[in-house]
């Protein structure tokens, strides 16, 4: 199947902290649907976690507890973006920490692994490395810039999802004018940049910070 065909879900969460499999809880969910070129914000809540958020995560995404206070747990939504996100390719920034938090969630209340629902992983970081080298940072401010997509509401989860999608659309063209046209051509691209990669890893290197949400 052609890439610009498949059905994709663009994920973004905000959370407590970083670790999924620990104490830290979603406090966020955005999932927007992308196909053949239509995005459509498909979910979208807050969530109670069950803990309080630290007051630095609250800095940095402007959700403290009394917003979630009162809101749905992941339980009371899990069926819902079950079926949002069943047979979709999962797509977001730095994928392995939202898919991560995700499969964590379902694990706690679900009889189904996240992994048994989706069509598969991509990770919008691990294109920028290949597609954007020439960009000192591949978050998703330097990508969405890169590519003239505005964000709004910058660390919320509807906000970074949507850009997220629109940046992922933008990629797809990059993608198709390489000659990478179909989801096995694209698995064959990322495995030659992961081989280069690890050659080059082979030599000390510094890190600029470059990757991440």
């Amino acid at each position: 199947m052609r890439l610009h065909t498949l059905p994709f879900a663009v994920v973004d969460v905000e959370t407590t902290g970083g670790q999924p499999g620990g104490l830290d809880r979603v406090t966020e969910l955005a999932v927007v649907t992308v196909q053949e070129g239509v995005s459509t914000l498909a979910f979208h809540s807050l969530l109670d976690p069950g803990r309080p958020i630290p007051w630095h995560i609250t800095r940095l995404t402007g959700i403290d507890d009394a917003m979630v206070r009162g809101q749905p747990t992941f339980a009371d939504v899990a069926g819902e973006v079950a079926a949002v996100l069943a047979d979709r390719v999962f797509v977001a920034h730095n994928a392995r920490f939202d898919f991560g938090f995700l499969s964590a969630e379902f694990g706690r209340v679900a009889p189904h692994p996240l992994d048994g629902i989706v069509a598969g992983q991509l990770c919008t970081v691990r294109l920028a490395r290949r597609l954007l080298r020439h960009l000192p940072r591949r978050n998703l401010d330097s990508v969405a810039h890169h590519y003239g997509v505005t964000i709004d509401d910058r660390h919320r989860a509807s906000g970074d999802a949507l850009a997220t999608a629109a940046v992922l659309q933008r990629m797809l063209v990059d993608l198709a004018r390489q000659g990478v046209d179909t989801w096995e051509e694209l698995d064959a691209w990322l495995a030659a940049g992961t081989s280069r990669a690890k050659r080059r890893r082979a030599l000390p290197a510094s890190s600029d910070g470059a990757d991440g949400a």
